[in-house]
């Protein structure tokens, strides 16, 4: 098993007054070489966007993109011809394949968003873009890990990737074990809320740890938690 622990406070920053954004990994005005993936995990940004504004048109090709709103609700319009607002409690796919344009806006002139945005490499190129959202219910991942994002699995939203997203709420002391869907693939888990011990490592809110090498994880929730597991290969 190897191991890499990415502490929240070791994150890129940028504030821009409308836009207060923490990344895990190199993006924009942050860059540091030994930051740049986690496999096909290219992208895992903390977003909060003040009231009334947001990110105007702008394109995107051959990237799987994933928004998961944690407080409000975004706005998005795209060159599919989809004009949605994503709540809190829903996820939203953008399979942006050969090409699409969007924009993404927050939905409340006064109060902020905060979004997690997440870009995975896709598994074949220049596919047709599609978009999709879904709500998924927090009792459906009480104690266990509920799928949001997957290759092969009806009752999650389709990726173009051998990758899959789950959530998971924990009670103190609840005890899980995540089972890799794929053999190869890693997994990088995030602490959206609470504290965690997985692999001897204790996390906090919004730490995340990467994993690779193993077939399984067990996770121990030290409090109440909320965690974001992202299961992809570490190759394409």
């Amino acid at each position: 098993m190897h191991t890499i622990v990415h502490k929240a406070d070791k994150r890129g920053h940028v504030n821009f007054g409308w836009l207060d954004s923490h990344h895990s990994f190199s993006f924009g005005h942050y860059y540091d070489p030994g930051r740049i993936n986690f496999g096909m995990l290219r992208v895992l940004n903390d977003d909060v966007v003040a009231g009334g504004a947001g990110f105007p048109t702008h394109p995107h090709d051959n990237m799987e993109i994933i928004s998961i709103p944690l407080r409000g609700a975004l706005a998005h319009r795209d060159s599919t011809g989809i004009e949605k607002a994503i709540q809190t409690g829903e996820v939203q796919i953008m399979n942006a394949g050969s090409g699409i344009t969007h924009s993404e806006y927050n939905h409340s002139k006064e109060d902020d968003v905060n979004f997690l945005q997440i870009w995975i490499i896709p598994k074949e190129l220049n596919i047709l873009p599609n978009y999709d959202q879904r709500t998924f219910s927090a009792s459906n991942r009480q104690n266990m890990f509920q799928t949001i994002v997957a290759p092969d699995n009806d009752d999650a939203l389709w990726i173009n990737q051998d990758a899959w997203l789950s959530l998971s709420n924990l009670e103190s002391n609840a005890s899980i074990i995540y089972d890799l869907k794929k053999e190869g693939n890693g997994v990088y888990l995030f602490v959206l809320e609470g504290e965690i011990t997985i692999a001897s490592q204790k996390l906090n809110k919004r730490d995340a740890i990467g994993i690779t090498d193993m077939g399984s994880v067990e996770v121990l929730a030290n409090s109440d938690a909320y965690l974001l597991v992202i299961d992809v290969p570490m190759t394409q």
